[in-house]
């Protein structure tokens, strides 16, 4: 990759992440409260890859945009259990998230540990 390619998608990024948190800026106060908790969350447990990490919090802010504008109660975005919402919205980007990487990985293990690759099973 050249220097100017990975500049540009380091600015690019960057641009992307200034232009998100301004949106949130601009929501009322319990609405910015409201998803600075939930991307809190998502930080420590549904961040994945560069593109899908700003592609959800473009659909976030999205969500809170147009539920603020609409005067959509909090608790009918994200209902009774806000970890429950979190982990179905989390659900709508698989690509690049680690905990489903390792998932498969993990699968994959034991998959190939118990024969079930080659219909045998692996003896030490």
């Amino acid at each position: 990759m050249s220097i100017s390619s990975f500049a540009s998608k380091v600015i690019g990024d960057k641009k992307r992440w200034r232009q998100y948190k301004a949106r949130k800026e601009q929501l009322p106060a319990n609405y910015r409260t409201a998803i600075d908790a939930v991307e809190r969350y998502l930080m420590y447990f549904g961040r994945g890859d560069g593109p899908s990490w700003a592609s959800m919090l473009d659909d976030l802010a999205d969500l809170f945009e147009q539920s603020a504008a609409n005067g959509t109660p909090i608790r009918e975005i994200v209902g009774e259990d806000p970890v429950e919402f979190v982990e179905a919205f989390i659900q709508n980007y698989p690509e690049g998230q680690w905990r489903i990487r390792e998932r498969k990985r993990l699968t994959n293990a034991i998959e190939r540990a118990a024969g079930e690759d080659t219909g045998e099973e692996i003896s030490d």
